[in-house]
């Protein structure tokens, strides 16, 4: 395979735009990149990162003392069947899932990332991280051409949930994020999480659900098409992404990937925390038969939670945090309350959860049968 070139990109979507290595971002990022902190008797931490809704090993108590977080996401590029029907796309990944792996670190720790854009792929990748300070996220640091590393440091000064995608410039920006390469990173609190009044929270369970957005191409009897390469589809898909309307939006890269063998599970009492990012359209999270008992709708640990929402709000380029403790068994759908897109789309997922039923919470009081004469 070779290399996408320019030519190719500026055939099939307009100005590729990317940062030029020689840009006075860039430049001026590398300079402020010289000065680093005294790290050499920080602890250092690899943290292996897992494939979505799970979360990688991590103390959620503060150790103390800040800590170097070391992870490592490799680009790859990727056929990737989006439904049952076989439809699929040339997905463009990180550690190959959809979304990209969860991070998880304290406030004051730092985050050192290993970026590797794996050789057989055609495209430069990068990485942007909304919870970082500096240099376009990181892109202006990380832009990596197949075959090459890079590695990034930079501080959590912010506790909350951030997303993460790749931004190698121009139009290349939405296709590479709507191809699939966006995660999500959650920084806590060094004192720990807080409701309004200031008293401690905690959770037993935590599951990541990164909302996605594709966009893919039809032939003219209405079938979904497909593509040999990047290159090939890139023109078409361009044009399905113009009108601003998905073919499928979907939890975890896959219409049905979180349900059946796929389900989150919890236990009646378990509190359970879930991430919910979208990094390139607003969601509506809803979980049917529960609630959102604490909320961090616009993912900031720093202010106090909103409680008891039946709904709520993810905006475009943000991730987000609902608490809840589950207090009935059963299955539970959790969906993007924009219904079409839950059941038509595929913005669905369950939780199963096992335990006592509680009659006091809900019961049948009568069968069906007959309306009486």
């Amino acid at each position: 395979m070779q290399k996408l070139n320019r030519r190719q990109v500026l055939q099939a979507g307009g100005t590729l735009g990317a940062v030029s290595a020689m840009s006075p971002i860039v430049m001026a990022a590398k300079s402020e990149a010289a000065v680093k902190p005294e790290m050499s008797g920080m602890k250092r931490v690899k943290q292996t990162l897992v494939a979505p809704p799970f979360a990688p090993d991590y103390d959620q108590n503060y150790s103390g003392s800040p800590k170097i977080v070391e992870v490592e996401l490799v680009a790859t590029e990727m056929k990737w069947v989006v439904d049952d029907d076989g439809t699929e796309i040339n997905a463009s990944t990180f550690n190959g899932s959809v979304p990209g792996p969860l991070m998880i670190c304290h406030e004051g720790d730092y985050i050192e990332l290993t970026l590797k854009n794996a050789p057989d792929n055609v495209m430069d990748h990068n990485i942007d991280f909304h919870a970082s300070t500096g240099a376009l996220g990181g892109g202006g640091l990380t832009l990596v051409e197949p075959g090459q590393q890079v590695v990034l440091r930079w501080k959590a000064t912010k506790p909350g949930t951030y997303i993460y995608h790749c931004a190698p410039g121009g139009v290349m920006i939405p296709y590479h994020v709507v191809s699939g390469m966006n995660g999500a990173v959650v920084v806590l609190p060094k004192d720990g999480l807080r409701d309004r009044a200031g008293k401690r929270l905690r959770y037993d369970r935590i599951y990541y659900v990164g909302e996605q957005d594709f966009y893919v191409p039809r032939d003219a009897e209405g079938n979904y098409k497909k593509f040999e390469t990047h290159a090939a589809a890139m023109e078409e898909v361009f044009e399905v992404m113009r009108t601003l309307t998905p073919s499928h939006v979907v939890f975890n890269g896959k219409v049905g990937a979180l349900t059946g063998d796929g389900a989150m599970k919890a236990k009646v009492g378990e509190s359970v925390m879930i991430v919910h990012s979208q990094a390139n359209r607003d969601s509506r999270p809803h979980l049917i038969g529960g609630h959102g008992d604490y909320v961090w709708e616009a993912g900031s640990f720093a202010d106090p939670p909103e409680e008891g929402l039946e709904t709520w709000f993810i905006r475009g380029g943000s991730a987000g945090a609902a608490l809840y403790t589950f207090r009935q068994p059963g299955v539970y759908a959790y969906l993007s309350h924009n219904l079409i897109e839950a059941v038509q789309l595929g913005a669905l997922s369950h939780f199963v959860v096992d335990g006592k039923w509680d009659d006091d919470l809900m019961t049948q009081v009568s069968k069906p049968g007959p309306i009486p004469a």
